[in-house]
């Protein structure tokens, strides 16, 4: 039954039939819209006026619908506006920490590799050059990091205001002809909790290490002339060895006895030869001579010089036994004597005194003869004699063989005056090696005192590096936790394309509406991390050879640094080992490779925390939030907040004012310099805010 259906009531043509009057006047009003099963010319009339009556009605609808939700839109983008200027500093101050921890680096990875330097022969003058650059490095890394410190303190204070003053400039750029927005941004917390304790701490103690590299170049060089008076003298034991062209040790031995090549060596260099091996060769000739000579004739003056030979050979070969150039603990010692030159000098060596010489009773008395088989020797046989008996009158020369001392003494003799004879070289190689051992002895004192000055120097090294261990900055500006975004806008008439007498024409009230934004981490990559934007700057200010250009200079290894700062400490040990190893061409010596290894245990030791490098973006987020963390009173009731905005206000600060929030001071200025950074190669490159981009003023845009 369908209602207000009674039993009885006839239906027809989708009405109720009634009887009597009443049913007929109800028939005659339905009859105006329908008339035997069809819509009357009414019906379709009053169709087409309710349809028009809706569709302008919801037009109206949609409009409003949409002025309404606009606010909103509005909202999302001045939120995102303020948190943009969180992500620009949070840029800003990670390229100033990169910036200062990268020149520290930078200067003592210059400074560790010119200390070794200083120690290596040939290269003080370089190495001279380079700690003078590390010094200044260290300066300017420490004048930079004061004025950052400033810098980054004042900017921070600005962020409230600047944070605001961007999401007003974003939301006026909403407005339109019909409806007009305002509202800014509020940073979330408007406190700062950063901490840059590589900024703010203690400077590195340049003056100490400056001292204590002075006080090595001092002893260096004091080393260095020692150095290279023990290369000449060795030099020249090596040239009466085996070096000079012509007639040496080496050659004459190669005339005059028949020794193999394996015994009888020759060396193309001082640096590659050894005084011991003079030794070696000196004794494997008189060996040779003493097992090969023989008298060079049957008579007996050939015998007796044969007999004069064959004692000077044992002679040299006990003298040469346990000669030995050696070092140890700190001093060097040479066991080598000059042997006899002539008859006078062989008066002072046992060829002379020893008895060692056959004697025979004669008539004449008591005589010494080279041999027992002298044709001289014909009375019974005597004790052995020295040579020196027949001096002394204790025995008398024999007539036949006229044996004594000058016999002995002319086998050198000869062979000594003239470089034809091996003596001659042996003796020059001799006094050459006096030389080359009171030379070292000195350059062995003199390593002692440079250890120990390079021990000092290490220490202020290390001390000095260790003012750039410790943690990474904690970068945590006013709106960390957040921005919130506060909008309002202004009343809207209905326009008049859908205004028409079909719908009555509607008024959007002043409304409003919050958001909020923070900063998400973007995963890093080469091409996407926190520095690569300033890359692309710096290498166009600073031009081809610039610190990510230039190749094995200054500038390089900053760069390389600067590009490293993500994992510093790997980056300076890396670079530290390359540059020392470049010296290893120049030859290191045992204090320079001390040294080397001390400062390289430093540098691995250095306490230095990895860097998340990944860009902060902005994005989206519910805005109850951040205000549940913000330390802003006003934050508390939201809507009070809103209604408070003086619609159509443009001034950052006035609305700020209008809404019980402290901005602090802020910056006028239209750009703000941090702080410049500093060259090594001279000149500096600006680390600049431009805030005409966030206060609105005419200019060409930029961005930190």
């Amino acid at each position: 039954m369908y209602p207000g259906l009674r039993r009885g009531d006839r239906m027809r043509c989708g009405h109720r039939q009634r009887s009597g009057r009443s049913g007929a006047a109800f028939r005659a009003g339905i009859d105006l819209f329908i008339e035997d099963g069809a819509y009357t010319t009414v019906a379709a009339a009053t169709a087409m006026l309710m349809v028009l009556a809706l569709l302008f009605s919801a037009a109206i609808a949609v409009w409003s619908a949409g002025r309404a939700s606009d606010v909103q839109v509005s909202a999302d983008a001045s939120a995102m506006a303020g948190a943009n200027v969180v992500s620009s500093y949070h840029t800003a101050a990670t390229v100033v920490d990169a910036s200062v921890l990268s020149l520290g680096l930078t200067g003592f990875a210059m400074a560790g590799v010119g200390l070794v330097g200083t120690l290596v022969p040939g290269a003080q003058a370089m190495s001279a050059k380079t700690i003078d650059s590390a010094i200044k490095i260290l300066k300017m890394r420490n004048s930079f990091a004061r004025s950052a410190s400033r810098g980054l303190n004042t900017l921070e204070k600005s962020l409230p205001y600047l944070v605001a003053a961007n999401a007003t400039r974003a939301c006026a750029a909403q407005s339109t002809d019909r409806s007009a927005y305002t509202g800014t941004a509020l940073a979330v917390p408007a406190a700062s909790a950063s901490e840059f304790p590589a900024i703010d701490g203690d400077q590195i103690d340049v003056d100490g290490l400056e001292g204590a590299a002075g006080e090595l170049e001092e002893v260096a060089a004091d080393l260095a002339r020692a150095s290279e008076e023990t290369a000449r003298a060795k030099e020249q034991a090596w040239l009466a060895d085996c070096g000079s062209d012509g007639r040496n040790m080496q050659e004459r031995v190669g005339k005059l006895s028949g020794l193999p090549e394996s015994l009888n060596p020759d060396f193309a260099s001082s640096l590659t030869w050894e005084p011991n091996v003079a030794l070696d060769r000196a004794r494997a000739y008189y060996q040779w001579r003493y097992d090969n000579d023989a008298p060079e004739g049957s008579g007996v003056e050939a015998r007796a010089d044969a007999a004069a030979r064959h004692a000077f050979y044992e002679f040299a070969m006990s003298e040469l036994k346990d000669a030995r150039v050696s070092e140890k603990g700190g001093k060097v010692t040479s066991t080598l004597e000059l042997l006899p030159k002539n008859t006078e000098e062989m008066r002072a060596t046992p060829l002379y005194t020893d008895a060692s010489w056959p004697s025979s009773s004669e008539a004449g008395g008591l005589t010494l003869h080279f041999s027992a088989s002298c044709p001289g020797a014909t009375g019974p046989s005597g004790p052995l004699l020295p040579l020196s008996a027949i001096d002394s009158g204790g025995a008398r020369e024999c007539e036949t063989c006229r044996f004594s001392i000058g016999d002995v003494g002319k086998v050198p003799a000869a062979s000594t005056s003239i470089d034809n004879g091996f003596e001659y070289h042996l003796r020059a190689f001799t006094k050459a090696l006096d030389s080359y051992v009171a030379a070292r002895q000195q350059e062995l004192d003199l390593e002692a005192k440079a250890k120990e000055q390079a021990g000092k120097a290490g220490d202020a090294f290390a001390e000095a590096l260790s003012a750039l261990s410790g943690k990474r900055p904690r970068i945590a500006p006013p709106g960390r936790y957040g921005c919130v975004a506060v909008v309002a806008a202004s009343g809207s008439e209905t326009p008049e394309e859908i205004d028409s007498e079909f719908a009555k024409a509607a008024l959007v009230p002043e409304r409003g509406a919050v958001s909020a934004a923070v900063l998400a981490p973007d995963e890093a990559t080469r091409e996407n991390n926190v520095l690569s934007a300033f890359f692309s700057s710096l290498e166009e200010r600073a031009g081809a050879d610039g610190p990510v250009g230039l190749i094995d200079g200054v500038m390089d290894l900053w760069g390389k640094l600067l590009v490293g700062y993500g994992d510093a400490a790997d980056g300076l040990d890396s670079a530290f080992a390359d540059l020392t190893a470049g010296l290893e061409s120049w030859g290191l010596g045992p204090v320079a490779s001390w040294l080397r290894d001390v400062l390289s245990g430093a540098v691995s030791a250095l306490d230095i925390q990895p860097v998340d490098m990944r860009q902060k973006k902005p994005v989206l987020t519910d805005s109850s939030q951040v205000i549940a963390r913000s330390d802003v009173p006003a934050l508390g009731d939201v809507q009070a907040l809103v209604r408070s905005l003086p619609v159509g206000a443009t001034d950052p600060a006035a609305l700020l004012q209008a809404l019980g929030y402290e901005a602090g001071e802020y910056i006028a200025s239209m750009e703000f310099t941090i702080a410049e950074i500093p060259l090594p190669g001279g000149g500096t490159i600006p680390l600049t805010i431009r805030l005409r981009d966030i206060v609105g003023a005419l200019g060409k845009e930029g961005s930190p």
